[in-house]
């Protein structure tokens, strides 16, 4: 049989092929936004967000959000935020509208910078490289919440937060959604504790006292369910019957802001039309 060439360079060539690609330096006063895994940062040349106007039936936690994200980007003194409560009701939406809206103009003043929840243990490292920027940072975790029995991750996020010598640097502030106020799981049985229950409650809501801001966002009323409705029909030129919209709301078991948008993609969809 014919020689196929060295061993060992063909073993290293096959471990070049299967191992992930090496992430690249990230250029962070280029880009909108990033997506930052734990291994390192990805560029995203364009936020995905709604315009502010649409979103409806959150009129008091949009001032309070769209105001805190703008005085980070102004350099100002800045909170970081808690945006708890129903699903589908624009926490993520609105957090991204508000970047948006703070970029125009001067969109090098601050950048969107997205955590995924199983990269919490790397913040550290990420806060130290964005401490260094000359630019300010809303970083963003989506959707958190913590297993039973993790005692690690809430400790290490109150620390961030606020006291710990690792705590995020003064350009960057930490916004992160939740379904949950407290973030960490709570059960009756905490009552049930014959040593000082108040200690277990307190423990888990202290992570949610470490935000400056805490905004709650609750199940939409009937009304402010067809005001969603009517603000993206009208903005993508689409006719819609109320009845036929509560229709829709009832099968799918909720009222929100997300099942009003998937309305209007079906209406979207009825009509022939893209969006």
């Amino acid at each position: 049989m014919a020689d196929q060439g060295d061993p060992l360079a063909r073993i290293a060539a096959a471990l070049e092929r299967i191992a992930p690609a090496a992430h690249g330096a990230a250029d962070w006063l280029a880009a909108p936004a990033y997506v930052w895994d734990g291994a390192g940062a990805r560029a995203v040349a364009r936020i995905e967000a709604p315009q502010l106007t649409l979103l409806r039936g959150i009129d008091a936690q949009k001032e309070l959000v769209v105001g805190n994200v703008a005085r980070l980007a102004a350099g100002h003194a800045a909170h970081d935020m808690l945006l708890w409560g129903a699903r589908g009701m624009g926490k993520s939406a609105l957090l991204r509208a508000s970047v948006v809206a703070a970029q125009a103009g001067a969109a090098q003043r601050i950048a969107l910078v997205q955590v995924a929840p199983e990269a919490l243990s790397t913040l550290a490292g990420l806060f130290a490289t964005l401490g260094a920027c000359q630019r300010r940072f809303l970083v963003f975790i989506d959707d958190l919440g913590f297993e039973d029995g993790d005692a690690s991750g809430p400790r290490a996020l109150r620390s961030w937060l606020e006291g710990g010598v690792e705590a995020r640097p003064a350009n960057v502030r930490l916004a992160v959604t939740a379904n949950r106020r407290a973030i960490v799981a709570r059960h009756l049985a905490e009552q049930d504790d014959p040593i000082n229950p108040r200690d277990a409650v307190d423990d888990r809501l202290a992570l949610a006292d470490r935000f400056g801001l805490s905004i709650g966002f609750h199940n939409c009323s009937q009304d402010d369910y067809l005001a969603i409705i009517a603000g993206y029909a009208e903005a993508h030129g689409l006719a819609f019957d109320e009845g036929d919209a509560l229709e829709w709301a009832k099968r799918r078991g909720a009222r929100s802001g997300r099942v009003a948008w998937h309305y209007v993609t079906e209406l979207a969809g009825r009509a022939g039309r893209s969006l």
